[in-house]
């Protein structure tokens, strides 16, 4: 990482309000039926919403502030309700980001290849411009690189920490250089935090005002059916991003699966435990592979690895019913394949295929 010399612009300085597009603060939310009444009796009678009466599970909306839902994720995350957004996986959450802060063919967003796709997926649909500035040899960001790329139109900077697709994680000196510095808002990308030892940096709303932090339910809690991903802002940014949500984004069935999952805090604890072992087993085999050139290390549930030829050794596992994700286009990922942590049964097919081919 290089070090820069320069004087630290305190976050608690950056106007927020005026990072908002103006068509978004004029804006004004719409009301759902579920959203015009608080509870006053029990059983309360529902005649408001044109819903079939009759019960079967689902024939009510579901509860468009997810209640339940974000007070098991406050205790197990230790922020407040108020802190947090819930959307229909993380890729709606990073959209309403995009539709709060940057103004179409005006704004610009920074991105730091290699890095999840999305981004740059999200930035196009919402015609914002996309400085990419890549990562160090290291996979760290290039902080000065970055400061001197962002200009007045310059409103999102997204880190992915720890990184996909490289494994690791970002320095907290580097982050917390970012977050002093740019003048606009920093999301933190933490769909992997529960496999590094790293502390969220959800801890440190209250101090950065311009951060956003996101995660998902998809990776360590074993949800990526349900598609539930989770924003962590000020309560300002969280108001203005729960006034253009779509009223009920977050389904029934969704939040009644997350309520029985979260409630299964050992399983998850067990599993997570078993991932980071065959982590730290798999890297041990993969050492014994003769066209393994390299193995990055990781703070996710995958691990990057340099091949001799990562197109002809992916073609081989796909051969063989084995699929894994070819990052070789990637920036700094030339010959390199992303392998996910399977179980251990799945690890070990993965292991022996591999050596088999290594003879073929």
């Amino acid at each position: 990482m290089n070090t820069i010399c320069m004087t630290v612009t305190k976050t608690t300085k950056l106007d927020i309000e005026s990072l908002i597009r103006p068509a978004i603060k004029a804006l004004k939310p719409y009301s759902s039926a579920r959203d015009e009444f608080q509870g006053v009796s029990d059983p309360m009678v529902f005649l408001d919403a044109n819903e079939n009466p009759f019960d079967n599970g689902v024939n009510r909306y579901p509860d468009p502030k997810q209640r339940t839902v974000k007070s098991i994720l406050s205790d197990i995350k230790g922020i407040p309700v108020e802190n947090m957004l819930l959307g229909n996986g993380s890729d709606e959450v990073l959209d309403l980001i995009f539709r709060v802060f940057c103004e179409p063919n005006q704004d610009n967003i920074l991105i730091l290849p290699p890095t999840y796709g999305m981004y740059e997926v999200l930035a196009n649909l919402n015609a914002i411009e996309i400085k990419k500035i890549q990562l160090t040899d290291d996979f760290q960001p290039d902080v000065e690189n970055i400061l001197s790329k962002a200009d007045k139109n310059s409103k999102l900077l997204f880190l992915c920490s720890p990184n996909n697709p490289t494994g690791n994680s970002f320095t907290s000196e580097s982050i917390t250089e970012l977050v002093n510095n740019f003048k606009g808002i920093i999301v933190i990308d933490e769909a992997y935090i529960d496999f590094s030892n790293g502390e969220s940096w959800s801890t440190k709303l209250e101090e950065f005002p311009n951060l956003i932090v996101t995660q998902t339910l998809s990776k360590a809690y074993g949800m990526a059916g349900i598609r539930l991903g989770i924003c962590f802002a000020s309560t300002q940014i969280i108001n203005v991003l729960n006034a253009i949500k779509p009223p009920y984004n977050v389904n029934e069935l969704t939040q009644q699966k997350a309520i029985e999952q979260l409630s299964s805090k050992e399983v998850t604890a067990n599993q997570i435990k078993t991932i980071l072992e065959e982590r730290t087993k798999l890297v041990s085999e993969l050492e014994t592979v003769n066209y393994v050139l390299k193995i990055y290390p990781s703070d996710a549930n995958f691990i990057l690895v340099k091949v001799d030829d990562a197109t002809k050794r992916y073609n081989q596992l796909i051969d063989r019913g084995i699929v894994i994700r070819n990052r070789t286009t990637q920036p700094g990922c030339d010959n390199c394949l992303r392998l996910t942590i399977g179980t251990p049964e799945e690890n070990e097919v993965l292991i022996k295929t591999l050596l088999l081919i290594s003879e073929s």
